[in-house]
């Protein structure tokens, strides 16, 4: 199923899969404008300097939550499509623990057929986002994160 040397989080190969179904780049576009429309809205409180992520074109924030040892995200994006990236990563990876999140490598995008429909700038933020959940998760691994964390 999937190019991925570790197994995906449940959430997140049932995503892979729901965009493997999409035949054409304007059809994963619509998918990724639906994901947007369903993300939970964040806090204005929330976006502040310490939650933006670095390396985006566009406004990105980004928080995370440790409760139970497992990881839950919010975050958003000033761009539809951008924030449609966000939403499939956190509706991807919430509920996740720490160590999963770890494990997964950004490849499993191109399992997605989102990295040829991708402008360059959205694929390196689809990057950026990803890699800073991971530190997110890295911190809870590690123990150094405080708690909350950007909440």
């Amino acid at each position: 199923m999937s190019s991925t040397s570790t197994p995906l989080p449940d959430a997140l190969a049932r995503i892979v899969e729901r965009f493997q179904r999409r035949t054409n780049p304007k059809q994963r576009y619509e998918q990724l404008l639906w994901y947007a429309k369903r993300l939970k809205e964040m806090p204005e409180a929330d976006k502040v300097p310490e939650n933006k992520v670095p390396g985006c074109t566009s406004q990105v924030f980004l928080t995370a939550n440790l409760e139970d040892g497992k990881v839950w995200y919010q975050g958003d994006s000033d761009a539809q499509l951008v924030k449609g990236l966000v939403a499939l990563l956190i509706e991807g990876l919430n509920g996740s623990t720490p160590e999963e999140i770890l494990q997964i490598s950004p490849d499993f995008i191109q399992d997605t057929g989102l990295n040829v429909s991708l402008t360059p700038s959205r694929a390196n933020g689809f990057y950026n986002i990803f890699q800073t959940m991971k530190k997110k998760a890295l911190g809870y691994h590690l123990g150094t994160a405080s708690q909350p964390l950007n909440n």
